[in-house]
């Protein structure tokens, strides 16, 4: 189990304290522990709108529900990522709607991965479901990590087509990350802990409502380079997620369909309003190309500052790391796939996939069309 620190116990105080997102952000710039908030002004507590309720929840917390998170949080699978904390995800952090603070169980360096959203109807035609299925998978080939929402659906055929790709999936839900909703994804929530991770703004033990869907859907945007559509209705939670990648300017894609199918019309109303209309996976791979590649230098500009600080928790890949001379040496001149390559060096398809991304960023290795190999020198 690992050790829950001060600071960590501090943001679960704070997160079941009745304060407003945007205050905890605002607090966190300030002091990462969120100490800051014991020494408020009253004026500086009004201005934030802060009453003496959330003060003393915040400061005063009740042992027993503290326990019970800090429990959650001692499991090494799960993890809190702050406003406060450098692996809070970069694309999240531009949108001024971001959470505080996001719940991961899981890997959460997938986070960090360049992700497109597939999302759409939870009662897709079989057409609609085939179509999410096959975009999935040729966005895993590509490198790309799939995020989505676990609901039934495009969300779950989605989700199962990048891990029967072997490639990591993201899903964002609007529970705690300790439920799953629907139930029946349960085995589905299992895999995708072990291949990417499934993430919340909602503290552990939080159950379905309504309004936790859109709420969740935002996160889904904000995480990712682009927003896919396979169908969807004119009203639906899908379009609230490309209209919020939208306001974010990040791309938002839609796969029309046959005007007789009510689930294609939510589909033809985002072409309408300006959504790039989609038929093959290459036209999302150039649309997100030059946005990847800011993340990517993002990302190497982090690796860098954490090998030169010794931080990070080992996201850098050091030249004397036994794993990474083990996928060199698995590595060659021709193009070769994951699951040759998970063979060859006895990794992971998961830990792989990681590992491929850095060395990329690196220009060590060369990723097309889901194979990978050396880049000359």
């Amino acid at each position: 189990m690992s050790r829950v620190t001060d600071a960590q116990q501090h943001w679960l105080a704070a997160l079941r304290a009745p304060i407003a997102g945007r205050v905890l952000r605002s607090v966190a710039e300030q002091s990462s522990d969120l100490s800051a908030l014991a020494s408020l002004s009253v004026s500086q507590r009004q201005a934030l709108g802060l009453s003496e309720e959330a003060i003393q929840a915040c400061l005063h917390p009740d042992p027993e529900q503290l326990g019970k998170d800090s429990e959650w949080l001692a499991d090494p699978l799960n993890h809190l990522l702050t406003w406060a904390s450098e692996d809070y995800p970069a694309l999240l952090r531009e949108s001024s709607a971001a959470p505080a603070a996001l719940f991961v169980r899981g890997d959460p360096h997938w986070l960090w991965h360049a992700q497109v959203a597939v999302v759409g109807s939870r009662n897709p035609s079989t057409g609609g479901a085939d179509n999410a299925r096959a975009f999935a998978a040729a966005l895993a080939q590509a490198g790309l990590c799939v995020t989505s929402g676990l609901a039934d659906g495009v969300d779950t055929a989605a989700h199962r087509a990048a891990l029967d790709e072997g490639h990591p999936t993201i899903a964002v839900v609007g529970t705690g990350t300790d439920i799953v909703y629907p139930a029946r994804n349960r085995q589905l929530a299992e895999q995708i802990v072990k291949q990417g991770c499934v993430v919340s703004e909602f503290l552990p033990g939080t159950g379905a409502r309504p309004d936790h869907f859109p709420r969740r859907n935002r996160i889904i945007a904000g995480l990712s380079l682009g927003t896919l559509v396979v169908e969807a209705a004119v009203k639906s939670g899908a379009l609230i997620t490309a209209r919020q990648a939208a306001e974010l300017g990040r791309e938002v894609f839609a796969i029309p369909g046959s005007i007789h199918n009510p689930m294609a019309r939510g589909c033809h109303q985002l072409i309408r309003e300006g959504a790039l209309l989609i038929e093959h996976v290459q036209d999302v791979l150039v649309a997100i190309g030059p946005a990847a590649q800011r993340l990517g230098t993002t990302l190497k500009a982090r690796l860098q500052q954490n090998e030169e600080t010794g931080s990070g928790r080992g996201l850098a890949p050091p030249s004397e790391d036994p794993d990474y001379q083990r996928l060199r040496a698995a590595l060659g001149h021709d193009p070769v796939a994951l699951d040759v390559l998970s063979a060859r060096s006895g990794l992971t398809v998961a830990a792989l996939s990681s590992m491929l991304l850095l060395l990329e960023l690196e220009g060590i290795v060369h990723a097309s069309h889901g194979r990978y190999s050396l880049r000359m020198t």
